[in-house]
Order: C-alpha cells, then sequence, then structure tokens
C-alpha cells in the first residue's frame, strides 16, 4: 500500500454516511442497494452516490444482479489494521447501534430488491 492510497482511504472515511456504510458491510458479506436505502432510511441516490464514492476510492467492490447493484468490502484495500480500527471506534455511536438493529430487522423481511 502507498502513501497515496492510504490518504484516498481516509479521505473516503471522512463521511458520516460513508462510516456507516462502511461499518455495516463489515457485517456481512455483501449488501445490495435496496438492503442499504432501507437500512440507512436515506433515498436510494444518496445511497448511490455515497457508494460510488467509495467504490472510486476502492474501498469496495460492486456487481450487478438484475437491475440492483450489490456491494462488498474490497478486502485488499481494507485491511486488519485499518478495519480493526474502524470497528474499535465505530461501535459506541447511536447511529452504528442503530443501524445494525435495523440491519437484523431487514434481514427477517422479504428482500425488495428480489421482488423487482
Amino acid at each position: 500500500m502507498t502513501l497515496d492510497t492510504l490518504t484516498q482511504i481516509y479521505k473516503s472515511l471522512s463521511e458520516p454516511i460513508r462510516l456507516r456504510i462502511i461499518h455495516l458491510l463489515m457485517q456481512r458479506d455483501s449488501l445490495c442497494v435496496c438492503d442499504l436505502v432501507e437500512i440507512l432510511q436515506l433515498n436510494q441516490s444518496t445511497v448511490s452516490r455515497h457508494l460510488s464514492y467509495l467504490k472510486n476510492a476502492g474501498m469496495v467492490q460492486a456487481w450487478r444482479e438484475g437491475t440492483w447493484m450489490h456491494y462488498a468490502l474490497n478486502q485488499a484495500t481494507l485491511d486488519p489494521v485499518n478495519r480493526e480500527f474502524i470497528e474499535s471506534t465505530m461501535q459506541d455511536f447511536a447511529e452504528i447501534q442503530q443501524d445494525q438493529n435495523r440491519l437484523i430487522e431487514h434481514e427477517k423481511a422479504p428482500r425488495k430488491c428480489a421482488l423487482s
């Protein structure tokens, strides 16, 4: 990893919504945009804009399934040290706890993207 790459990683994490997305992706192998929209309670364009920023920074990988985009962490970019830093610093924030609770509740219902 270069210093420039590390700088891009930290720049990409300088926005609360992107931190919340990264934290959610750390909890699962992958999530669909529709999942993130529901959990974060934001509109699709806002979530997609932040995912695009994370993708351009190399933080996430994306693939299309039908009409929906799915995202997963780029394990090569998020090394164990950065992952541990994010996990340890974010666990006490109320928004993160709410997101985790909504993720659990969201997974109990049928996926909306599977219905379209």
